[in-house]
């Protein structure tokens, strides 16, 4: 071959290389573009203003949702999808309040909620099809909240009124209950979680609550407040919800903060998902972008050690958090502000944003609570109370919405007791701030202010 038939071979090589580099730039740069949206909106029909109160998927396909009306002869709904929460269909409505659901699964399930005499326990056989009452404890007087079933027959429920509240169990499908309020204070739980037959927990909100005999007497967890959401791991590992996650590796007789991420995150959290001991999910955050306040899903993978979020596709307008999550496994999440929903099949985005602020869990949770500041949104000046129970370096710091450090309020040595501080405003513009109290150099807490002029 003479060098002009050689030169063109060259060319020719060159040409498809080129277009070869083209095309595969563009194949990977629409796939990375399908997979970052990771998320996308669902969006439920017209339920006249009624609020989802829970949401429960028992399969990749097949979820339940129930609402929670808000006044008096208001119409309460349950709602049924087969096709993985595109649609939904109303499946049952009744003048009643609907708090809790769980099923057993896709056929057998319970609903509970409603007030008085309009208390009701529910349950199908049927994947929905029909539903029937169960006879329910407190004589008239039941307002039903929380729910927990093992099997047909053993259902808990926790009841909130003053005559006759405590929590109550039947084990043979409703048509007797007993009830349990040893060492229990008022006001009576509203939260219940079960890690077995003969551990639980149960909270009304500013206390905790703990039974290892089934029920038959509940001690205090001193130094925790309640939950909102609960999982249990196995007999020793555990987490739960409140004003921030808490981890216990003792069967939780002990709770220690973890760290959320980011401090232009607001870290309030509701619910869990949990698809093993390192890959849990969360939902109750928003960041706050200069236009929206956008929800976040909450993503750990190495057991709450670090803490990330994921912003679902910047299309879905959520502008609030998301405060119910359900998954089936690590693929199918849905997570729902009503009433929008978000649902990703492919196990969220690319990416979990990790900030630039240490995370870390804390093991002197017990020995250090920071308050939430009053008032709150202030205008100029706010107060910020802080306990210790040990001697030790005190930081209490405050920082901007980027995570700069704008004023530290205390950098001591103090002895144990309650101490309140100041922080001023004057000299700061609107908008959200977070402090964080620091006891010997390890961060304690981290909470958020907003201040308003």
């Amino acid at each position: 071959m003479d060098n002009t038939g050689k030169s063109k071979l060259t060319g020719y090589f060159i040409t498809f290389i080129f277009y070869t580099s083209i095309f595969l730039f563009f194949l990977s740069f629409n796939f990375q573009d399908s997979r970052t949206s990771g998320w996308y909106q669902q969006t439920l029909q017209d339920l006249n203003g009624q609020q989802v109160s829970d949401l429960i998927f028992v399969d990749s396909l097949t979820g339940f949702i129930i609402t929670n009306n808000s006044n008096p002869n208001d119409t309460g709904y349950i709602l049924k999808s087969t096709n993985g929460g595109d649609n939904w269909s109303i499946i049952y409505r009744d003048f009643r309040d609907f708090s809790r659901v769980k099923f057993l699964n896709k056929d057998t399930g319970f609903v509970s909620g409603g007030f008085g005499t309009g208390a009701r326990l529910k349950k199908t056989t049927n994947g929905g099809i029909n539903w029937f009452d169960l006879n329910t404890p407190g004589g008239g007087l039941i307002n039903l909240y929380d729910l927990w079933i093992f099997g047909n027959d053993t259902i808990w429920v926790t009841e909130t009124n003053s005559l006759v509240g405590g929590i109550y169990r039947t084990i043979n499908g409703g048509q007797n209950w007993q009830r349990f309020t040893d060492g229990i204070n008022q006001p009576y739980p509203d939260k219940l979680y079960f890690y077995n037959s003969r551990i639980g927990f149960a909270s009304n909100s500013s206390l905790l609550f703990r039974t290892t005999n089934s029920g038959y007497n509940w001690v205090q967890v001193s130094n925790n407040n309640g939950f909102n959401d609960m999982v249990f791991l196995d007999s020793l590992t555990g987490y739960k919800t409140y004003d921030s996650v808490r981890k216990t590796t003792d069967g939780g007789l002990n709770w220690k903060a973890q760290i959320l991420p980011n401090l232009n995150v607001d870290r309030s959290f509701y619910k869990f998902g949990v698809i093993n001991k390192d890959t849990i999910w969360g939902v109750g955050g928003v960041i706050y972008t200069s236009s929206l306040v956008r929800g976040i899903v909450y993503k750990t993978t190495n057991g709450g050690t670090n803490w990330g979020y994921q912003i679902p596709d910047l299309n879905i307008n959520v502008t609030g958090s998301y405060y119910l999550l359900s998954l089936v496994n690590k693929n199918n999440i849905w997570a729902i502000h009503s009433p929008k929903e978000i649902h990703t099949n492919i196990g969220g985005n690319d990416s979990t944003i990790y900030t630039n602020i240490k995370e870390q869990i804390t093991n002197i949770s017990t020995d250090f609570i920071l308050y939430q500041n009053y008032p709150n949104p202030f205008n100029s000046t706010s107060n910020i109370k802080y306990k210790i129970e040990k001697t030790s370096n005190i930081k209490l710091i405050v920082f901007d919405i980027t995570g700069k450090e704008i004023a530290t309020l205390i950098n001591k040595k103090q002895n144990p007791g309650e101490y309140e501080v100041k922080f001023y405003g004057n000299s700061f513009s609107s908008g959200v701030y977070f402090y964080a109290l620091f006891a010997d150099g390890r961060r304690v807490d981290t909470k958020k202010l907003i201040l308003l002029k």
